[in-house]
C-alpha cells in the first residue's frame, strides 16, 4: 500500500545557497508533491546585497529540480513590513489544493499573513518557525525583547506545527509554554555529500600559497559577512594580541566592516599577516575551509550559522562564541572547550594560542568534526520536514472533519 502523499506549498523570501539542496532531494520523494513560491529571485540572479555590500549571484543550479514559480514582490524591498508584499500568494495557495503550506518568511513581512490567511481560509495545515535561540534581538533593543517574550507565546500557536532548526531554538520554544508535540526539530544542514566530494579537489598547497602561507603556517579563517554583529574586530584583535608565529588570519567575506578592519590591521601591526578575500562565491569555499588549520566565529547575533556546517564538511575545526546557536549542536560535540565567551577577547587569544601550540589537537578535532556533521545531515532535516507535514495535516485534516 503506497503512503498518502501530501501537497505542499513553500513559501520562501529567495532562493537561498543551503536550501536548493533540499528542495531537489524532496521533490524526488514519491510522498510529497511540492511547489515552491518565491517572492524574489534575489541570489539566483544578480543583486545588490547590504550584508555583503555588493551584488551577489550564487554560482549554483539553485533552481533546479523542483517545482518553482516566481511570486512578484508589490513592496519596496526594503527591511520593513511592507517590504515583502506578494498578493499573489492569495490565489496560488486557494487554488492549489495543498495539504500544507510551509513559510520561511518571518512574520514581520507582509507576505507572512497573506500566506497565513490564506490557508486558512483554504484549510490547509500552515507551518512556520524560527531559528532564533533566545528573545534577544540583533540590535540589542530590550522594548524588542519584552516584546516577544509576550507575543512569541501566542505566535506560535498559530502554527500547526512550529519547525525549529536546532535544539536551542527547541528549548527556547518550549520555554515560551508550547507543547513538545507541537514542535518538529528539522536541523538545518547544507549538502554534506556535496562539500566533501568538493573537498577531494583542493590543492591545499597552492591555496595556501596564493595566500601567500607556507604548508606549516597557521592559518586562521573568518567565513561571514563583514557587519559588526558578526564581531570580525574580536578576532583581528585577539590575532594581534596572540602574537603567533608564522600565522595568518584570512577574512572571507565582504561587507561594509572592510575599509575599517584593513585600517585596524594596519595599526595594529599585523596588516603583512592579514588577507581579505572579498566576497568568495559557494564553488570556491570548500577551498577556503579546506586549507585553513581552524575557523572562528565571534558572533554575537547568530541564530545558527551554517558556515560552521561548512566548515566540518571539510574537515576544519571551529572555534564559535557562546551566542552562535549551532554551537551547542555542532561545536560541543566535537571540543566544547572550543566556545568561548563572546565579547571575551582575551579568551578568544588564549584559545588561538592554545591550537597553535598543538595541531594534534586540531588535527583530531578536525576528525570528529567530520564524524559528527555525518550525523547532522541533509536526510535528517527531510526526515524531519515530513514528520512535520504529516502531524500539521492530519491534524487541521481530523479539525475539519469535526466541523
Amino acid at each position: 500500500m503506497l503512503e498518502q502523499c501530501y501537497r505542499v506549498l513553500f513559501v520562501a523570501s529567495h532562493p537561498v545557497q543551503y536550501q536548493a539542496p533540499l528542495f531537489q532531494r524532496l521533490a524526488a520523494r514519491p510522498d510529497i508533491h511540492m511547489d515552491v513560491a518565491y517572492c524574489s529571485l534575489r541570489g539566483a540572479e544578480p543583486a545588490f546585497d547590504p550584508g555583503f555590500a555588493t551584488t551577489i549571484k550564487w554560482d549554483l543550479p539553485l533552481l533546479d529540480g523542483y517545482r518553482w514559480s516566481h511570486v512578484p514582490n508589490k513592496g519596496s524591498n526594503a527591511e520593513t513590513f511592507r517590504g515583502l508584499y506578494n498578493p499573489g500568494l492569495w490565489k496560488l495557495i486557494n487554488t492549489g489544493n495543498y495539504d500544507a503550506v510551509i513559510s520561511f518568511v518571518g512574520y514581520v513581512r507582509a507576505t507572512f499573513w497573506v500566506a497565513y490567511l490564506a490557508a486558512r481560509l483554504s484549510r490547509a495545515a500552515f507551518i512556520f518557525g524560527t531559528d532564533a535561540s533566545a528573545l534577544s534581538s540583533r540590535d540589542g533593543r530590550a522594548w524588542k525583547q519584552r516584546f516577544k517574550k509576550v507575543f512569541w507565546p501566542i505566535l506560535f500557536r498559530f502554527a500547526d506545527q512550529v519547525i525549529v532548526p536546532s535544539s536551542g531554538t527547541l528549548a527556547l520554544m518550549l520555554s515560551l509554554g508550547l507543547p513538545r508535540d507541537r514542535v518538529t526539530l528539522t536541523p538545518y544542514t547544507v549538502d554534506n555529500d556535496w562539500w566533501t566530494e568538493q573537498c577531494k579537489y583542493v590543492d591545499r598547497s597552492a591555496v595556501r600559497a596564493s595566500w601567500g602561507a607556507s604548508p606549516d603556517d597557521m592559518v586562521i579563517i573568518f567565513s561571514a559577512k563583514l557587519q559588526s554583529w558578526k564581531r570580525p574586530f574580536d578576532l583581528l584583535q585577539a590575532f594581534a594580541k596572540a602574537t603567533i608565529p608564522n600565522a595568518l588570519l584570512v577574512f572571507a567575506g565582504e561587507g561594509p566592516l572592510r575599509e575599517q578592519l584593513e585600517a585596524d590591521a594596519r595599526t595594529l601591526g599585523v596588516s603583512s599577516r592579514v588577507r581579505f578575500l572579498g566576497f568568495v562565491n559557494q564553488p570556491m569555499l570548500p577551498a577556503v575551509y579546506r586549507s585553513a588549520d581552524v575557523m572562528v566565529l565571534p558572533s554575537e547575533y547568530e541564530p545558527f550559522g551554517v558556515v560552521v556546517n561548512e566548515s566540518m564538511c571539510c574537515g576544519c575545526p571551529v572555534i564559535a562564541s557562546d551566542r552562535v546557536g549551532s554551537a551547542r549542536d555542532l561545536v560541543a560535540p566535537t571540543e566544547v572547550s572550543f566556545i568561548y565567551r563572546c565579547g571575551d577577547v582575551e579568551a578568544l587569544t588564549n584559545l588561538l594560542r592554545r591550537v597553535a601550540a598543538d595541531r594534534a589537537l586540531l588535527e583530531s578535532v578536525g576528525s570528529r568534526c567530520l564524524a559528527h556533521i555525518s550525523r547532522w545531515s541533509p536526510d535528517h532535516n527531510i526526515a524531519a520536514t515530513m514528520t512535520a507535514i504529516r502531524i500539521a495535516a492530519d491534524r487541521v485534516r481530523r479539525q475539519n472533519t469535526h466541523k
